[in-house]
């Protein structure tokens, strides 16, 4: 059984889903505290050229609540001009009739609770890339109380019968293999190649932007290599 845990984000980039299609089981961690100014609701797109920041707007936004405690606000307004900026945006981009409908299900849901719309978006993306790895919400783990950090991660991958952890390479200073391999856990990190396509401008990539970005301008058959194009280091 292969495991992974992740804070859920707003439609991040290709190697959050890279870890997702990695794995048998994926762990959205709804339980953990918010972070401000990170991506947990916001990411990159790509409008005239350059990297741009969109996000989920939300109500009393707080570090000391946990991400399935925060509030999104559902500003009418907000969301539909951000709709039609992204619209404008890639409207002549190859396959922006295919995936526009999903950006709208995403940006138009009615979820107030941040968690759980993160979670419709995360589960939206996969069925558009045929990604069917079983996701569940940390949340809904029964699992000792007060536990934080590594020792959190390794309860949660005894109670699913983890033999592997998978994480993101950047991850490799918070765990330590020897701790995971005491609890019978090979502990490995992803780390996604060098992944480039054509966008707009030609001899221009603008890289590290949200998985939107490779799905405008990429077939899902073009995807689904890029979803392998990763290495796993121990």
């Amino acid at each position: 059984m292969k495991v992974a845990i992740m804070q859920p984000y707003f439609l991040p980039y290709i190697g959050y889903w890279q870890l997702i299609n990695a794995v048998d089981k994926f762990v959205i961690y709804d339980d953990v505290n918010f972070i401000k100014r990170g991506w947990i609701n916001r990411n990159n797109i790509l409008v005239n050229g350059q990297s741009k920041l969109f996000n989920v707007r939300l109500n009393k936004v707080s570090q000391n609540k946990l991400i399935n405690e925060i509030e999104v606000s559902h500003d009418l307004n907000y969301n539909e001009d951000l709709l039609k900026t992204i619209g404008a945006s890639y409207s002549k981009a190859p396959f922006i009739e295919k995936v526009f409908p999903i950006v709208e299900s995403v940006i138009n849901q009615t979820e107030k609770n941040l968690a759980k719309y993160l979670e419709f978006s995360i589960k939206e993306v996969c069925r558009y890339l045929s990604i069917d790895t079983e996701i569940i919400n940390s949340s809904e783990i029964p699992k000792r109380s007060g536990l934080k950090g590594q020792a959190k991660i390794i309860e949660i991958c005894n109670l699913l019968s983890s033999e592997q952890y998978i994480n993101p390479i950047g991850g490799q200073s918070l765990y330590s293999n020897l701790d995971f391999e005491l609890h019978g856990i090979e502990l490995k990190f992803l780390k996604t190649n060098d992944i480039r396509y054509p966008q707009f401008v030609k001899n221009k990539f603008v890289p590290n932007l949200s998985i939107l970005d490779v799905m405008m301008f990429n077939s899902l058959e073009q995807i689904n290599l890029m979803l392998d194009d990763f290495e796993l280091i121990y």
